[in-house]
């Protein structure tokens, strides 16, 4: 006998024309001062920048983490960019660099991805399966670099991740008062991970569960 098939959910009721126009003052503010001072902004700041009281941002934006999954993916989608371009230079050491400038980069202009991607916060929903993804794509950018003989034979995605912490430190100290002083640090990391500067670390590097737990204890 046919079974009539399942009922699809409703589809969301649009938002009225005065909620709309909340929601997007909203994300502009979060946009803005997540920018400037993180992802431990007050939301306080945000609702009194957007023009709406804490309970009408609550109604929007249950908790903290939706702004991010509203907020991050045109961040993201830079991100997938950079990651493109990468693979697609002809030269995979310049694909490197070019991968880890950009990624830098972005990070300088926004203490909001400063933090996601440095796991400041745990990230949720979609930034962290974009965060996945990411680490994926880059292994491939190093693999193809370590395959060239141009980057050294040992550098891990790991290593990679503390390269992307500690160049945060920069970043996040030096923001105001220094915005480019992080290039003149990572020029000094990159020469040394030239493979023709290398020389035997006997330490190997973290695991993915001991370098996740020390980035979320700080």
């Amino acid at each position: 006998m046919h079974q009539p098939a399942p009922a699809s959910a409703p589809a969301p009721r649009p938002l009225r024309a005065d909620a709309a126009r909340n929601r997007a003052k909203l994300l502009a503010a979060a946009t803005q001062l997540f920018g400037e001072r993180g992802l431990d902004a007050p939301l306080e700041e945000i609702a009194r920048r957007a023009g709406v009281s804490i309970g009408t941002l609550y109604n929007h934006f249950p908790t903290r983490e939706a702004f991010w999954d509203a907020i991050f993916p045109e961040r993201l989608a830079a991100m997938e960019r950079i990651t493109e371009a990468a693979l697609a230079t002809p030269d995979a050491w310049d694909g490197f660099v070019g991968y880890v400038e950009g990624l830098f980069a972005l990070q300088a202009e926004d203490r909001g991805l400063n933090d996601a991607m440095t796991r400041r916060f745990r990230p949720a929903g979609e930034v962290q399966q974009a965060c996945h993804r990411g680490f994926r794509h880059a292994e491939h950018i190093i693999e193809r670099a370590r395959d060239s003989g141009q980057l050294r034979p040992d550098f891990e995605p790991q290593d990679l991740v503390t390269l992307i912490w500690a160049m945060s430190q920069v970043i996040r100290e030096s923001m105001e008062t220094a915005p480019d002083a992080w290039r003149r640090c990572l020029a000094f990391f990159l020469d040394g991970l030239r493979a023709g500067a290398a020389h035997p670390i006997e330490m190997p590097p973290l695991p993915q569960g001991q370098l996740g737990e020390v980035m979320r204890s700080r």
